[in-house]
């Protein structure tokens, strides 16, 4: 495997900050960085540790960090995927959607399948992305990430101006789900937010609620939107 910068070498990389080790990666993925020389694992390793480091608070910079890591393993899946989902977080949907479609490709995985859809929306093609909401693939994901992808479907039946449609997709069992974790508060969110857009305020408000008390993390703002429809 070649593990030199490719022809975008002379791009500067961003500065690791001091405290970084190749350590700080998760095992398993040190363990695919292993076909790379020495050397250019631990950089590789590195920067793919400042890229999650960084997600959240700047994705873009994340970004950055995960295309010097590509430079110098884009043959390895994974570092695909980093690439994808850093891009992903930092609006790039263009990037993002190409990083992921090569990680499927190379993983096998349909884990991406969620966010290639997201990533076709948010460049305007809501059609592609129902198109890989209906990917056979789909139906071997956890439940988790079936119901994002059933979000994002939904989504892309708002896009398109079908508000009850997208109202009814998300009608699924799992919408009455008890537990207190990110994708019941996601989901039921985004029934509330089909609901509102579709004029129904009261059962909106309903749901709105419902999402609160699942959302434990906060990452949504169904309070807020419960008190506002009240």
């Amino acid at each position: 495997m070649n593990d030199q910068p490719d022809a975008t070498s002379q791009i500067p990389d961003p500065l690791i900050d001091e405290d970084v080790t190749p350590e700080d990666l998760d095992d398993d993925l040190l363990d695919e960085l292993s076909g790379l020389s020495a050397g250019a694992a631990k950089v590789v390793a590195r920067h793919l540790v400042m890229a999650a480091r960084l997600l959240d608070e700047d994705p873009e910079a994340a970004y950055q960090h995960a295309l010097a890591a590509r430079r110098r393993a884009g043959r390895i899946g994974m570092v695909r995927e980093a690439a994808g989902i850093a891009a992903y977080r930092a609006e790039r949907y263009a990037e993002a959607l190409a990083e992921l479609r090569a990680a499927r490709r190379m993983t096998g995985s349909a884990e991406y399948l969620p966010m290639m859809a997201d990533c076709e929306r948010g460049q305007g093609r809501p059609e592609r992305a129902l198109d890989l909401a209906s990917d056979p693939a789909v139906t071997g994901l956890d439940t988790a990430s079936r119901m994002e992808m059933l979000i994002v479907a939904a989504g892309a039946r708002r896009d398109m101006g079908q508000h009850a449609a997208a109202a009814a997709l998300l009608q699924v069992p799992e919408l009455r789900a008890e537990a207190k974790a990110g994708w019941v508060a996601r989901l039921q969110y985004a029934y509330a937010d089909a609901l509102e857009a579709a004029g129904r305020e009261k059962e909106s408000r309903r749901w709105f609620m419902r999402a609160a008390e699942a959302d434990i993390e906060d990452e949504t703002d169904a309070a807020e939107r419960a008190a506002g429809n009240s």
